[in-house]
């Protein structure tokens, strides 16, 4: 999927928070993305809907569950969040949806910085695979992928996704 179709996608994800957010009341909400795609999209989506405060990111790497199976990631980035999290409407934002464990992670990570009054989570992909019971709030594409294919999204600009066989075919370092 190219760029152009992936904005398009963005701006119907600007849209579905809009309404999610006015249906839960959410005033003044906060954005915080997760490395690497899922800031990459974060940064479009806070831009689009104008969110007063910074953008936060985070780098699961150590909240990972299979942390002692993958061994560390090279490439580790601190976590931002420049801003309260307690009882704050915290839009967590991430690139692919797959078995759940980096979006537990991810509110693991969010609960030692506070108690968020709500999480909506925004994902511009979710596909099979779950693993846990964990379930997007917005979502851009739902593609009908088999259990092989694999689906990354590359950027950050502009932004591309990419369905290959391996993680390494989709990155392009086959």
């Amino acid at each position: 999927m190219q760029a152009e179709a992936i904005d398009g996608l963005i701006g119907e994800m600007v849209q579905a928070i809009k309404t999610r957010l006015e249906v839960q009341q959410a005033r003044d909400p906060v954005m915080i993305g997760i490395h690497t795609g899922g800031v990459w999209l974060a940064e479009r989506l806070h831009k689009l809907l104008a969110i007063k405060q910074p953008l936060g990111t985070l780098d699961i790497s150590f909240y990972r569950d299979d942390f002692t199976r993958i061994g560390m990631n090279p490439k580790v980035k601190p976590s931002q969040i420049p801003f309260e999290v307690e009882d704050r409407h915290i839009i967590l934002v991430d690139d692919v949806l797959q078995t759940g464990r980096t979006i537990r992670a991810a509110m693991n990570e969010i609960f030692d910085y506070g108690r968020p009054a709500s999480i909506l989570l925004a994902t511009l992909v979710e596909r099979s695979g779950r693993e846990l019971p964990i379930q997007p709030s917005v979502v851009g594409v739902r593609p009908p992928l088999t259990h092989e294919q694999q689906i990354t999204l590359t950027g950050p600009d502009p932004l591309n996704l990419i369905i290959g066989t391996s993680k390494q075919e989709t990155r392009g370092t086959s």
